[in-house]
């Protein structure tokens, strides 16, 4: 996996680890970020277990691993959290987990020692360092029950989750960045009409994203959207049909 630096101003960084370690291709590609100021950071998704070996190899590249204050669970799925028992082996003892209030029981399945601090439905904020403050924004049935995105206001990131996702083949993860917006569509698309399932819930969070100032949009799949990328995938997602597999459940028998 490599490690692309997608914003730095003095100690402020974002991270983004990705690429495919070589799973036989059996396993979804994800990426996992750090957002970084100071001596204090947060590593968004950290992934599965499949991945880790070659996530943490990639990240303590850039960044000290001791410098993970908090690692945000964004909701439920295993390519988000399997890993967590790994993470916490070589993290602070004291690093903060961070996982949607309804989550929290669930997660005991995966890790039982861990101490879980809930994220309420509202969402909260987070201080990294002396000047950053991270905005944990409320996603869900995008398509978890419990889901969270993050917006850092002063680098204008958001990290969207499974929003703006992509299932790409392999020859198209060369880059990081969406190059052609229409030519993406594709590889969006079915995977939104199937997984993301409340059109009420996309409303709303299209309606909370606009107000924000968002200059790069950076999901858990799939390749990141900049600049005028932002506003044309909330035009399309906000004009998407969703909940494709409530046709099964329509069919005659």
């Amino acid at each position: 996996m490599k490690c692309v630096t997608m914003f730095r101003q003095g100690s402020h960084r974002w991270l983004a680890v990705t690429g495919d370690p070589g799973s036989g291709g059996k396993a979804v590609d994800t990426n996992q970020f750090v957002v970084a100021a100071g001596n204090s950071g947060m590593l968004l998704d950290p992934g599965g277990i499949e991945v880790f070996p070659a996530a943490l190899s990639a990240l303590t590249q850039e960044i000290d691993i001791d410098d993970i204050h908090y690692i945000l669970l964004s909701h439920q799925d295993p390519d988000v959290g399997s890993a967590l028992p790994l993470w916490r082996r070589v993290c602070r003892p004291d690093v903060t987990l961070l996982v949607s209030s309804l989550w929290t029981g669930f997660y005991a399945h995966v890790d039982a020692a861990a101490e879980i601090t809930p994220i309420p439905d509202e969402g909260t904020r987070v201080k990294l360092g002396e000047d950053v403050t991270l905005q944990l924004v409320p996603a869900h049935y995008l398509h978890s029950a419990g889901n969270f995105h993050v917006y850092d206001p002063e680098a204008r990131i958001l990290f969207s989750g499974d929003v703006g996702a992509a299932l790409l083949p392999k020859q198209a993860l060369d880059t990081f960045y969406v190059t052609d917006f229409a030519h993406h569509i594709p590889y969006m698309e079915g995977f939104h009409r199937r997984w993301m399932g409340s059109p009420a819930a996309r409303d709303a969070w299209v309606s909370l994203v606009s107000r924000l100032d968002v200059k790069v949009m950076a999901p858990q799949h799939g390749l990141a959207m900049r600049g005028d990328d932002v506003k044309r995938f909330l035009d399309w997602f906000a004009k998407l049909e969703l909940g494709s597999g409530v046709a099964a459940m329509r069919a005659e028998r």
